[in-house]
């Protein structure tokens, strides 16, 4: 079965730390780029972060840079998302995407972003997790 399936998230209270794993079965991540996006009830779509296929290229949300760090095993099929500093406004459902292209993922990690997910195939948005619900408070 072709999924993506995220795992590690939890209630953690603020300043704490989580790491979410987003891992691949039935497909290899080896050339996708992967993205982190994060949706908070009642708010639009968030990107957190992304991850190239090959040379690590990475790129990260103003909200979130110096605290989150975006990293990929592929052997192991997975990439991560190590998330320090953890503030209440980080609470959200947080779920991996593979993309055909670092590129694609940055362009769908910005605001405004949202208009990727109406048009998956053009923006080579080939595969979803469906989340984890990361909560942060005391």
């Amino acid at each position: 079965q072709v999924q993506l399936v995220e795992s590690g998230g939890g209630l953690v209270q603020p300043g704490g730390s989580l790491t979410l794993s987003c891992a691949a079965s039935g497909f290899s991540l080896d050339y996708y780029a992967i993205g982190w996006f994060r949706q908070a009830p009642g708010k639009e779509r968030e990107g957190v972060s992304c991850i190239s296929s090959s040379d690590l290229r990475t790129d990260y949300a103003d909200s979130v840079k110096g605290r989150f760090t975006i990293s990929r095993d592929n052997a192991k099929n997975t990439v991560y998302l190590q998330m320090n500093s953890l503030k209440p406004e980080d609470t959200a459902v947080y779920y991996c995407v593979a993309l055909r292209e670092f590129r694609l993922c940055v362009i769908c990690a910005q605001p405004g972003g949202e208009r990727c997910d109406k048009n998956p195939d053009y923006y080579g948005m080939d595969y979803w997790g469906k989340g984890t619900l990361v909560t942060v408070s005391s």
